[in-house]
């Protein structure tokens, strides 16, 4: 699985990043780690998922995470994630 990370501000792409997992882990467990991993590497706080972040992801393999998302103040707009190839 492969999963793309972007920061976005102001239609801007301020940084991108694509995390492969070919682990035989669970589907959620894959983004969860991959989350975590490119949090910890941009040095963000890890976002909450909302119930509509769910509903999107669920229906497009893809979701944003704003302001809202996030507990620290952050200096983007969103973080938006996205499944750019399954297992």
């Amino acid at each position: 699985m492969k999963i793309w990370f972007k920061i976005w501000e102001n239609t801007h792409l301020l940084k991108s990043e694509t995390i492969e997992d070919n682990t035989e882990d669970t589907r959620t467990h894959k983004i969860f780690h991959a989350l975590e991993e490119v949090c910890l590497k941009w040095d963000l706080g890890k976002p909450i998922w909302f119930d509509a972040n769910i509903a999107e992801f669920q229906r497009h393999a893809r979701t944003r995470f704003g302001k809202d998302n996030f507990v620290e103040e952050t200096e983007f707009d969103y973080l938006e994630i996205q499944v750019i190839d399954e297992d």
